[in-house]
């Protein structure tokens, strides 16, 4: 577009001038005017200069650098200054090639990345390198072989971050006197040989397999310790409902010993008071001779054999209380007659 219009601005004054010698006019001064216009046209396009958003053109003058131009309209010497690089200074991404790295234990990889830069000084940028995207690429790619050599290949791909952390640093270092400010690195593809890929899938398959066993040996173990504790509580409660139901029957037992001794106590108290009064003595006897005869029956029932007692004298003082107490019944019936 613009040398479209520069061509129609440098032929509009020929124009005229042809149109001046139709009409019989002298050319001579619609040449010079001519050639004046068409020196202030181009001129115009020469010098005037309009830098987008985000870039810096750098100016030399004869050669040698003069100054550099941010965003907006500039005017420049016509014949003298000259725009010689421009640059952007918006971030920029530049695709590393893929390579081959060695790692520590002897295997060889394939590794792309990405790399983001941007200029900040584009003085540095024009006269300090002279292709800084290829000499930046360049270096990403031997940083990177590099830290992959120090690592083992099952390392790699968990130190993907570590690994564009160390780019970046190296690379940033050595692309600061060249004005270029790199951002970050991010590897995109790690290419193992088949026989490394398929080697690794039979490892992550059994260690797969080994987690499971754990994960079923864990839960095994966790359901037997349950099974026990389950177990364990059960007898504590059963042992407490024994010994509180052994407490209760105890409890029971001794309350009814404690009533029987009460009993036993009141009968002998009343027995006590009843041998007291008058005749209770030979009353005591007769009872004591009659259970004593009754015992020697029931035992002469249960055996054939005779039964005589080896002291005769408690014989013959059992048979003088049964006569007293016969007596003293005898006499307690006369009184009553």
């Amino acid at each position: 577009m613009k040398k479209a219009l520069f061509i129609l601005l440098t032929l509009a004054p020929l124009q005229a001038l042809l149109a001046a010698r139709g009409d019989g006019e002298s050319p001579a001064p619609l040449i010079i005017a001519g050639v004046i216009a068409a020196l202030v046209i181009v001129a115009l396009f020469k010098t005037a200069r309009i830098v987008p958003n985000r870039w810096a053109f750098v100016v030399e003058r004869l050669g040698k650098y003069s100054k550099t131009l941010d965003a907006g309209f500039h005017i420049l010497f016509p014949f003298l200054d000259k725009i010689s690089y421009k640059h952007t200074l918006k971030e920029v991404a530049v695709d590393v090639p893929p390579q081959n790295c060695i790692t520590k234990d002897n295997i060889s990889v394939e590794i792309d990345g990405v790399l983001y830069m941007r200029v900040v000084d584009p003085v540095k940028a024009s006269y300090g390198i002279r292709n800084y995207q290829f000499a930046i690429t360049q270096l990403a790619q031997t940083t990177m072989r590099s830290e992959i050599g120090k690592i083992d290949l099952d390392v790699t791909f968990e130190s993907r971050d570590n690994i564009n952390n160390q780019i970046v640093s190296a690379v940033d270092e050595a692309s600061d006197p060249w004005g270029i400010k790199v951002t970050r690195y991010e590897i995109k593809n790690i290419e193992t040989p088949a026989t490394i890929r398929e080697a690794m899938e039979k490892q992550m398959r059994a260690e797969r397999e080994k987690r499971e066993q754990i994960a079923l040996s864990e839960g095994d173990r966790q359901a037997k310790i349950n099974r026990a504790d389950g177990f364990k509580q059960e007898s504590i409660k059963l042992s407490e409902g024994e010994r509180l139901r052994l407490e209760n029957e105890a409890k029971g037992q001794a309350a009814a010993i404690l009533e029987v001794a009460k009993a036993t106590a009141q009968g002998i108290k009343e027995i006590g008071e009843a041998i007291n009064h008058p005749g209770g003595k030979e009353a005591v006897s007769l009872r004591i001779a009659t259970d004593w005869i009754d015992s020697f029956g029931k035992l002469a029932k249960e055996t054939n054999s005779m039964i005589v007692p080896t002291n005769v004298a408690d014989l013959a003082s059992v048979t003088g209380i049964l006569k007293n107490a016969y007596d003293f019944a005898d006499k307690g019936k006369n009184k009553s007659e």
